[in-house]
């Protein structure tokens, strides 16, 4: 039989985890339940212990370093990763990890946009932030991800142990995401339910401060990714200044012989020689990225 984990982060969730945890062991009862309570005050981990689940602790604060080590520390041929918030629906459990063992797909994606989440999620700054990252990704990226910032998925081992975890918190799932489109992997999304939280459960997500951060990540992920694009723009940005500085002082040089503003001029040959510059820049990362990935390459192939 493949085996199958149950990865659950969780952060004060007394209130819900048992429940998150009883539902998995109902739809996939062969299954290792994991719980990592991130340093909880509430008793989360006695309440996920006495409900079934395997309890682990990950002392580091922030989900990216919980993710992360159960990455490392867990083994299994399918990962089903959830919050332990009691908002998404179980009962497509068992097609996420149907479609990881017998289809050979690398990440599945639980998409809430596509159903129920802007039904049920009433936070204004939440849904423009969604959309935002789904609209920002897609189009760095070129790509169709609906659901950019879900925490519902499913994995493979491959992806799993294949994975470089740099960010610390709620930004994981975005970079997650774009690892996946830019290495390659096999993705497939399947709709799913979505509810929002109950009485007395409290989102650990500060919408601007979380938001500003998942900008920065996507930020750094293009220029990661996308250095030649990411360069090119901002030298683009320079050459431009420096025509519309240039060539005001070079129609005043052919009409008078005169060069007066010497600070100008000097100033638009700065901007064209840093605009140069980040063009040459561009060229070495993506040369740089492409090699990284040709190695990327040769290490997957290798791990089959």
């Amino acid at each position: 039989m493949k085996k199958i984990a149950v990865l659950i982060p969780c952060y004060n969730e007394a209130s819900t985890i048992g429940k998150v945890v009883k539902d998995m062991k109902t739809v996939l009862p062969d299954a290792d339940i994991y719980v990592y309570d991130n340093n909880s005050v509430d008793g989360t981990d006695k309440v996920a212990k006495k409900a079934g689940a395997i309890v682990r602790y990950e002392r580091r604060q922030g989900k990216g370093n919980v993710i992360r080590s159960m990455f490392h520390q867990i083994d299994a041929d399918c990962y089903v990763m959830v919050d332990g918030d009691d908002t998404y629906d179980v009962s497509n459990v068992t097609e996420m990890c149907n479609i990881v063992l017998d289809k050979n797909i690398d990440m599945v994606i639980g998409d809430r946009l596509s159903s129920t989440y802007f039904e049920e999620n009433k936070k204004l700054l939440n849904g423009f932030g969604n959309r935002l990252v789904r609209f920002l990704i897609n189009k760095i990226f070129k790509t169709n991800i609906t659901d950019i910032m879900t925490g519902y998925r499913a994995f493979s081992k491959r992806f799993v142990k294949n994975f470089p975890i740099s960010s610390p918190n709620f930004e994981i799932e975005t970079e997650m995401t774009v690892h996946a489109i830019e290495k390659r992997f096999y993705i497939e999304q399947v709709p799913v339910m979505y509810h929002d939280r109950k009485a007395g459960s409290v989102s650990k997500l500060h919408p601007i401060k979380d938001g500003f951060k998942v900008l920065l990540t996507i930020f750094n992920l293009f220029k990661d990714y996308k250095p030649l694009l990411f360069f090119s723009l901002i030298s683009v940005f320079f050459d431009l200044s420096f025509l519309v500085m240039f060539i005001p002082l070079l129609f005043e040089y052919f009409s008078t012989g005169l060069v007066p503003k010497f600070p100008t001029l000097i100033v638009s040959l700065v901007f064209l020689l840093i605009g140069i510059l980040m063009f040459l820049i561009g060229i070495i990362l993506d040369y740089i990225k492409n090699k990284t990935n040709f190695f990327y390459e040769l290490l997957l192939n290798k791990d089959k």
